[in-house]
């Protein structure tokens, strides 16, 4: 194999390759004769096939099969001699014919900026530390509570935290709706579900009670139609019901898996958990804490166009899906997500970079716990990690997860730490 490179800018590399057509014959005679073995045919018994007719059946896909193979696996001899670390995957062009014996192709490709060595020594990082106390586990408990309530229908006038089940008709300047007749709909007070305003009016009223209100709707209603305008409602009040909480009893304690329904061993559990999602978190901010930092201290360095451009692809599919899920309209391509997209590239280098010089590698042990604690949140937590286990690309994807936790802690030790307390529900609040 002769490979030559050529640079055609500051990061984007031409790299031309030949190989001896013999290799590429070699392949696909191999392949050839693996399909006789395989293939059935029709009015042929199994391994009898003639290589003439698996070569007019499938000649061509197997050459194509066997060319992409010999152009990926020289492709990455080829960058490793050349010491060559290639950002996104090349364009690859050639004829696939052999010419004096050779078969020749081009890899035009981006690599990785050479970074020198990087310093973390000035960077400041604020790193979160929190605990998890006793009213917090109350606090957990009453939420499990708050998710176990019925409701039960009452004769007063509805108060906050209600659900009431009321009809309504809408008058808007230009707009009807329903067309004809009423909604019905039911939300809690308080909840904003529907809306704060509309909800606010619905207080004080009983079961029975019919009135009209002015309101203004929010502009992500969910009628698109009155989204954002003012209208005259008419309302009827169908129910109204009060939550009633489960006590903390010996049966309510054995419906989450405590058979004997131990308060203590119940608390623990509640704890355990808690504890759990708190370590989760606190990884959580101070990886985005050292990212940003990083970012901030080389905002100049060189980036791979490409990586950039799938960076705010992958941005703007994100922003695009949600929109999409809440009912929203959305126009904004990948150029919106340019800078974004390249801010959060150069970190990525920079973790990627740091791991390289330092030689810090996914731990083992944490890969476990980390794939053990994702599973964990749902029902049948073995059946997720066999689908990891499985699948190449979720299994990367975990173990860049806890790569980027270890260089993000590793960076927290050698770099200028202060300490930032905090509150369980300050920590577990999104950043």
């Amino acid at each position: 194999m002769q490979v030559s490179v050529e640079n055609v800018g500051k990061l984007e590399r031409k790299l031309t390759v030949r190989i001896p057509a013999d290799a590429y014959e070699t392949q696909v005679k191999s392949r050839l004769a693996e399909a006789g073995r395989s293939v059935r045919l029709k009015g042929f018994r199994p391994g009898k096939i003639p290589v003439k007719v698996i070569e007019q059946r499938y000649g061509a896909q197997i050459r194509g099969e066997a060319m992409s193979e010999l152009v990926r696996t020289s492709f990455q001899q080829a960058v490793d001699e050349q010491k060559l670390r290639p950002a996104v995957s090349p364009a690859i062009s050639t004829t696939g014919t052999p010419v004096n014996g050779e078969i020749e192709y081009t890899a035009t490709f981006e690599v990785l900026p050479e970074l020198g060595k990087l310093d973390v020594g000035t960077l400041v990082v604020n790193k979160p530390a929190a605990s998890v106390a006793d009213s917090d586990v109350d606090a957990m408990i009453d939420t499990l509570r708050q998710q176990r309530r019925s409701w039960v229908p009452v004769e007063r006038a509805a108060q906050a935290a209600d659900m009431v089940l009321f009809e309504y008709a809408a008058q808007a300047e230009d707009v009807t709706h329903p067309a004809q007749g009423r909604d019905r709909v039911g939300t809690i007070l308080g909840s904003a579900a529907m809306s704060k305003e509309l909800e606010d009016k619905l207080v004080g009223h009983a079961a029975g009670a019919e009135f009209d209100v002015d309101v203004t709707f929010p502009a992500d209603f969910r009628v698109a139609e009155l989204a954002g305008k003012p209208a005259n409602v008419a309302l009827k009040i169908i129910r109204v019901q009060e939550a009633k909480l489960p006590e903390i009893d010996a049966a309510f304690i054995a419906s989450f898996g405590i058979a004997e329904g131990n308060m203590d061993k119940f608390r623990g559990d509640v704890r355990a958990n808690l504890e759990r999602e708190l370590k989760g978190m606190l990884a959580l901010r101070l990886k985005n804490e050292v990212v940003q930092k990083l970012a901030d201290a080389y905002p100049d360095i060189e980036v791979p166009n490409g990586m950039i451009e799938n960076e705010a692809r992958a941005l703007n599919q994100q922003a695009q899906a949600q929109a999409e899920q809440q009912g929203q309209a959305y126009t904004a391509g990948p150029l919106a997500y340019t800078d974004m997209a390249r801010r959060r590239v150069i970190a990525g280098m920079l973790i990627g970079e740091l791991a390289r010089q330092n030689d810090i590698r996914p731990d083992s042990r944490r890969v476990a716990e980390t794939l053990a604690t994702i599973a964990s949140t749902y029902e049948e937590p073995e059946r997720v990690v066999e689908l990891y286990q499985r699948d190449p690309q979720l299994m990367n994807s975990l173990h860049n997860r806890v790569l980027e936790d270890q260089v993000a802690e590793w960076v927290a030790v050698h770099a200028q730490v202060t300490e930032q307390p905090l509150s369980f529900s300050e920590a577990m609040r999104p950043a």
